[in-house]
């Protein structure tokens, strides 16, 4: 029961994501009818499992719910701004009531009735109820009646319940047991319901070389005795209605049917299965659109059968398992050393001199090649569409827009860029952070917004890119920008820099970063504490990322966020530094020359540039920047490697030599040993050694050697 519920729980997650993003939809204007079959599609699932699994708080607000999609469904509600608005409120009340569940906690009950009563309100109005939940006496515009008693006296033999004849005719689609549901459950809730008859059809199952172990070939007519209505008899059938085909007449209208096929056939030919779907014309039935249920011909073989079952499944569901994350880890992990083993061999058949044309190497490339497909296949299982994320920072915006009083709108652009699970899992806090930060200092109140000739609303931006081989996540906002002056002022009177201190713009920005720095002049439920930004820098570190900020006074400002792909593994240049081996990214490096003696040119006190291509790039000897050695090296004696950051700027890394194009295993450095500006990671070679990996944009983005060795720790201690 425990991992039915745990499934139940990870439907719950799907549904509520499935539901945000038509209700986001429907905010922007979308008013197709399937947009809002399928948000209430997600919230009767949700009911439906709730039902099964006895949380009564959850399925009271969700039948609410539920019953308001259904009048915006039938055209009896409008989907208006203020009805869409109240309909996202309370998709984040049932995200609530679905962690309350699993957790085995309470919602908060206050929340959970105001927007109830707000649904109830949509509806028309309900009763008033006092504070213990109780329908008001008052509301009810009682009057007395007389009546008369006499007749109390003779009441006579109680009389029998009514009973009443149903046929039911049921034929389960593929996706009804894909989703692990079970026609013999269903089967014994009827028979809980009243006398029932059970016949089972036989006639679509193909022969044993052409069946699908996945389809669904069977069909059930049922005969029911029952004094249930017919909306209890339906109910049964709730939760999968949408993965079946479902009939529910009376026996009287059943009879009239078989009367009218009999009279349609010869006398001498054997009684044969009544087609509902030739009869529908003529038939009486109860339910307003019967689904068309025709029995299998015997003109058609069961090949063909078989091949129309399987096509209508797999055009109903697309076949997807569930695994354990830890497995999917476990696998990675395995990956990671196949890696390293295969170096491991490729190192030792480099010294063992063996010819590129022997067998052995010939083997070896197929290896590699062959681990190289695994890692992709392996890595394309954990890589997940940051949706998921995104869509949770809509809540976030409407309620930090409440809490302020501001009116804000949440764009976002690339929900589907994939990214490592174990990124995403690690994104949602830092994200949130910015998110609130944007909305709370960014995005100013209407009326400074109209007096600066903005529109009222402030827009908040959400995107998320491909670029070099990472994936870099912007939150743009159109409001004030970084009040530099202010910023300045209050790290000053902190004593988080000198009040004589010469910063440029954007040293200035990045003084939110400092631990305990805030504008906010009071503390709210928001702000105000001096945490935020630096955790979001320090996280954004501790995946292997950076973080930059772009702001303009009255414009607004852009946070961009630079994180790698996956933190599993990584394609590099090995390279010899110093007597050590390093590792540098080889989505960063342009090309590779030869520094010539006319080439390399002194700028000020041990600064030097390289001119390449008509331009002239910053020099910068790795073996010094990380204190490899005390002096730098020649130029003219050593490589260069010209690299590029993400913002475009480019210089030439002198290194000792080059030694190949490896794949790599990243293993994290932060984790086992410390932050260390300029590394990023480490990794383990084919020869067991360890390899720093460089950090290419935090060496270009100070490209003077003598300012970074001021400001570097030991990192060949």
């Amino acid at each position: 029961m425990a991992a039915i519920k745990q499934t139940f729980f990870q439907e719950c997650e799907e549904q509520l994501v499935e539901l945000e993003s038509g209700l986001l939809r429907m905010e922007d204007g979308d008013d197709d009818l399937e947009t809002v079959n399928a948000v209430f599609r997600a919230v009767h699932s949700i009911k439906g499992g709730a039902g099964a699994f006895g949380f009564d708080e959850l399925v009271e607000f969700v039948h609410v719910f539920e019953t308001t999609l259904d009048l915006i469904r039938s055209a009896k509600l409008a989907a208006t701004p203020a009805v869409t608005k109240t309909l996202l409120r309370a998709s984040d009340v049932l995200a609530d009531l679905v962690r309350a569940a699993r957790e085995g906690g309470s919602a908060d009950a206050g929340a959970v009735k105001i927007i109830a009563d707000e649904l109830s309100a949509l509806l028309g109005g309900a009763p008033r109820q006092d504070d213990d939940g109780k329908v008001s006496v008052d509301s009810l515009d009682f009057e007395p009646v007389c009546i008369s008693l006499d007749s109390i006296f003779d009441i006579g033999e109680p009389e029998a319940p009514v009973t009443q004849d149903f046929i039911l005719r049921f034929k389960p689609a593929v996706g009804l047991y894909a989703k692990a549901n079970e026609t013999l459950r269903l089967l014994r809730e009827l028979g809980r319901l009243g006398e029932t008859t059970v016949e089972c059809d036989t006639t679509e199952i193909p022969l044993l070389t052409e069946l699908d172990p996945e389809g669904a070939y069977l069909c059930w007519t049922i005969h029911l005795t029952t004094s249930a209505p017919e909306q209890q008899v339906r109910e049964i059938f709730e939760f999968v209605e949408w993965d079946c085909e479902l009939s529910v007449e009376t026996a009287d209208v059943g009879k009239l049917l078989e009367a009218l096929q009999e009279s349609l056939e010869p006398h001498e030919a054997p009684p044969a299965p009544i087609a509902v779907a030739e009869l529908r014309d003529t038939s009486v039935a109860t339910d307003p659109a019967p689904t068309s249920f025709a029995a299998p011909s015997d003109d058609h073989p069961a090949a063909a059968r078989a091949e129309a079952a399987k096509g209508e499944g797999s055009g109903a569901v697309q076949a997807t398992i569930r695994v354990d994350l830890d497995r999917v880890d476990r696998l990675i992990n395995l990956v990671g050393e196949l890696v390293i083993n295969q170096a491991m061999l490729s190192q030792r058949v480099s010294e063992a001199g063996l010819s590129r044309a022997s067998s052995v190497v010939i083997g070896l490339d197929e290896l590699e090649q062959l681990t190289r497909d695994i890692q992709d296949s392996v890595m394309a299982i954990r890589a997940q569409p940051v949706k998921p994320v995104f869509q949770r920072m809509s809540r976030t915006v409407r309620e930090v827009a409440s809490m302020t009083g501001k009116a804000v709108r949440l764009v976002m652009d690339g929900e589907t860029t994939e990214v490592d699970k174990t990124v995403i899992e690690r994104l949602t806090d830092p994200l949130t952070h910015m998110i609130r930060n944007a909305v709370d200092h960014g995005i100013e109140k209407a009326e400074d917004r109209v007096a600066a000739g903005k529109p009222e609303e402030g827009s908040l931006r959400l995107s998320a890119t491909h670029r070099s081989g990472r994936i870099v996540i912007e939150v743009a906002d159109d409001g004030a920008g970084i009040n530099r002056a202010r910023v300045r002022q209050i790290a000053v009177s902190k004593g988080l820099i000198p009040a004589e201190a010469n910063l440029t713009d954007d040293e200035i920005d990045n003084l939110i970063f400092l631990p305990g720095f805030s504008t906010a002049s009071s503390v709210s439920n928001i702000s105000g504490r001096g945490v935020g930004m630096d955790v979001v820098k320090r996280a954004i570190q501790a995946l292997g990322g950076r973080i930059s900020i772009s702001s303009v006074p009255g414009r607004g400002s852009i946070f961009s966020m630079s994180l790698p792909l996956t933190l599993a593994v990584l394609d590099g240049m090995v390279v010899t530094v110093g007597g050590q081996t390093l590792v540098i990214p080889l989505t960063a490096i342009i090309e590779t020359l030869q520094p010539k003696k006319e080439s390399v040119h002194e700028l000020g006190t041990g600064s030097r540039v390289i001119a390449t291509r008509n331009t002239f790039t910053p020099l910068i000897d790795v073996g010094a920047v990380l204190l490899y050695r005390d002096e730098p090296i020649e130029p003219t004696s050593q490589v260069a490697l010209l690299v590029e950051s993400e913002s475009g700027a480019k210089c030439a890394l002198l290194v000792d030599a080059i030694q190949g194009q490896r794949q790599v295993v990243i293993k994290s450095l932060e984790t086992n040993y410390g932050h260390v500006h300029g590394i990023a990671a480490a990794t383990i070679l084919g020869d067991g050694r360890v390899a720093l990996i460089l950090d290419v944009d935090a060496i270009v983005a100070r490209p003077r050697a003598d300012m970074i060795v001021a400001d570097m720790p030991a990192a060949a201690e």
